[in-house]
């Protein structure tokens, strides 16, 4: 029975001993959970500020592009009304034309009758 009580106690320490154990190593120190956040804080950090340059550098990439196609379309719109007036100008002109070629045939015919064939 010695032996069993001798190895009933022994196994009652040791359980004790465990479980002490396993509570005083499960404990974090201050320190410790500090510089795990701030590990933790200083990479979420350097995430975020490298997100907010590839942010930046979206921006000024769309600014550029802004102002590019602002300049092509006021460009467009310069080409479109001198498209306009020299249209206006070609009607003119052809509008003159037909009136002389009016005058132009008038005056042959004129000339054509006057002239008389000589026989």
């Amino acid at each position: 029975m010695r032996s069993a009580r001798k190895l009933s106690s022994g196994l009652k320490i040791a359980a004790v001993l465990v479980v002490g154990g396993m509570s005083l190593s499960a404990c974090a120190t201050r320190g410790f959970v500090r510089e795990y956040v701030d590990g933790q804080i200083a990479g979420v950090n350097q995430r975020i500020s490298a997100v907010e340059a590839s942010a930046r550098d979206g921006i000024q990439r769309a600014d550029a592009a802004n102002s590019a196609a602002q300049s092509a379309a006021s460009a467009a719109q310069q080409a479109n009304s001198a498209a306009q007036s020299a249209a206006a100008s070609a009607q003119q002109a052809n509008q003159r034309l037909d009136q002389l070629t009016t005058r132009v045939d008038t005056i042959e015919q004129q000339a054509a009758a006057a002239r008389q064939p000589r026989n």
